[in-house]
């Protein structure tokens, strides 16, 4: 008899285990597809510039719109979708997200490019607020920052093989081909969540104890650390294709096979990450925005030599994602009874400084400051200064608090 009732124990832990499994695969699945619609437009800049007769700064200006349209829009959809189920609300912004990207496909200019990115942009941060909240459920306690780094895998993935695939799919065949090709992929994702992800118990707290959260400390320290920590990746990977032709000398169809290696650099970055956040948070935080820094420093002057260049890119994407569990983690914990707006104001963060880096960057090259483009990566290091004097600030104000 206990032998029957251990084997029915253990037959109902690995169904459940399976369940999850497949559950986060499927969340994995709509990151691939929402990361993919984010990064694609740093491999096609100038062949959307080209098309649209705009500079590459403006066209650098559509990820500033998207993330933007994350910051923003984030928020305000997750207070207004409060009540409704979670399962529910995934599959509203998987349609969303397909109709965002069918539109960016057909748009005739510049505004309407800009219009359909900003509506793709709405079910950013929802979708992987919501999503980072229900990875974290389906796991151990111990092993919550893992199972938000695997859902994250949906980005690093999109990096290594939706980014280059969709540069390669735009300069062959234009770049209305890529959004095209997202929007099917989107499709597939919305097929995936509704046949895979169970449905789970809807938000516990009340909107007033969400909204609470926004008057702690805390939680501002830990927007800011999340904006600027990561706000300097993004300086310079908004521009890395043309840091790469303009500066480095690789020719424009090298760049989405630059992008694998980038893309491969996140993924090690965003495993390790979660598994170093699990065992000590702020002290891992520190080191990899350290390493960050560093290494955001040293492009300044590896950017002029290509295999110098392809071992900075490599290690850049994984110091950048290294950062992403903790920092959605350190949100998590920091705003406990009030999980669902907190992750999402996370992940607004994260586009904020998406958007913050995108603009400083921007800006350095039309003011030609030190060089224009060349001045880049050393701008994008002192952004993540900024963010590691927010993270210490950080650690000294929750060690107060505990």
């Amino acid at each position: 008899m206990i032998t029957e009732n251990t084997a029915h124990h253990s037959e109902q832990e690995n169904a459940t285990r399976k369940g999850s499994t497949l559950a986060l695969f499927a969340l994995t699945l709509g990151a691939f597809a929402i990361g993919m619609t984010e990064f694609i437009i740093m491999g096609l800049l100038p062949e959307v510039a080209t098309s649209l007769k705009v500079s590459i700064p403006m066209a650098g200006f559509l990820i500033t719109g998207y993330a933007l349209g994350v910051a923003i829009g984030a928020p305000f959809i997750t207070l207004a979708t409060h009540r409704m189920p979670r399962k529910a609300l995934l599959l509203f912004l998987m349609i969303l997200f397909i109709a965002g990207n069918g539109l960016a496909a057909l748009a005739p200019n510049y505004t309407v490019l800009m219009l359909a990115r900003i509506l793709a942009a709405l079910t950013h941060g929802s979708f992987f607020g919501v999503g980072s909240v229900i990875a974290s459920e389906l796991v151990p306690k111990e092993k919550r920052a893992g199972a938000i780094a695997i859902m994250f895998t949906g980005l690093t993935l999109a990096n290594i093989l939706g980014v280059p695939f969709g540069t390669f799919l735009g300069q062959a065949y234009g770049w209305r081909s890529t959004f095209w090709a997202i929007t099917l992929i989107g499709i597939i994702a919305l097929i995936g969540i509704f046949m895979l992800v169970p449905k789970v118990a809807n938000a516990t707290s009340s909107l007033r104890k969400e909204l609470g959260v926004l008057k702690r400390p805390a939680v501002h320290i830990a927007l800011l650390m999340t904006v600027f920590g990561f706000g300097g990746v993004f300086t310079a990977f908004t521009y890395i294709s043309p840091i790469l032709v303009d500066i480095t000398g690789f020719s424009p169809g090298s760049v989405s096979y630059i992008l694998v290696l980038f893309g491969l650099g996140i993924t090690i970055g965003n495993i390790y990450g979660g598994k170093l956040a699990d065992r000590s948070l702020f002290p891992s935080l520190l080191g990899i925005l350290f390493v960050l820094a560093i290494v955001l420093a040293v492009f300044s002057f590896t950017d002029q030599n290509k295999l110098l260049t392809l071992i900075t890119v490599f290690v850049l994407g994984v110091a950048a994602f290294g950062t992403v569990p903790g920092l959605q983690l350190h949100m998590l914990n920091t705003a406990k009874e009030a999980p669902t707006l907190a992750s999402t104001l996370n992940i607004a963060a994260f586009n904020l400084g998406n958007a913050l880096g995108a603009f400083i960057g921007g800006i350095v090259i039309d003011a030609g400051f030190a060089g224009g483009l060349p001045a880049v990566p050393w701008v994008a290091s002192l952004v993540t200064v900024i963010g590691i004097l927010f993270t210490i600030w950080g650690a000294q104000h929750q060690k107060r608090l505990s």
